[in-house]
């Protein structure tokens, strides 16, 4: 219980510190980027750094990282599954999911030695 209140605190005030960010920036929009994710793991990467130590954390981030190469991916798919084959986009995105997995299991196959 205590790990989920610790959680809600350090991911509360490190999304206010990236709202605050994001509100300062131009174009706005880069407010609702800012909010979500990269304060999410910034808080669990502290909270498993306190947990399991620096090692646990750093293998953890790589797979973050992964997982960001594999949504980049994901978004190019979708932009030319939709502007290029004119696709809707519920067909789009499930499409998409497959490339995203894809790309995030394959660095973590090729490159799994660094998260370990």
């Amino acid at each position: 219980m205590t790990e989920y209140v610790l959680r809600f605190v350090a991911g509360g005030v490190i999304v206010t510190a990236f709202a605050i960010l994001g509100d300062m920036l131009r174009p706005k929009s880069f407010g609702g980027l800012l909010g979500a994710a990269p304060s999410v793991a910034l808080a669990t990467l502290s909270i498993a750094v306190v947990q399991h130590g620096p090692r646990y954390a750093a293998a953890e981030s790589w797979t973050m990282i992964y997982g960001a190469a594999g949504l980049a991916c994901y978004s190019l798919a979708v932009c030319q599954l939709l502007m290029r084959f004119r696709l809707a986009a519920l067909p789009a995105t499930i499409i998409a999911s497959v490339v995203w997995l894809a790309v995030a299991f394959a660095l973590l196959a090729g490159f799994g030695g660094a998260a370990a």
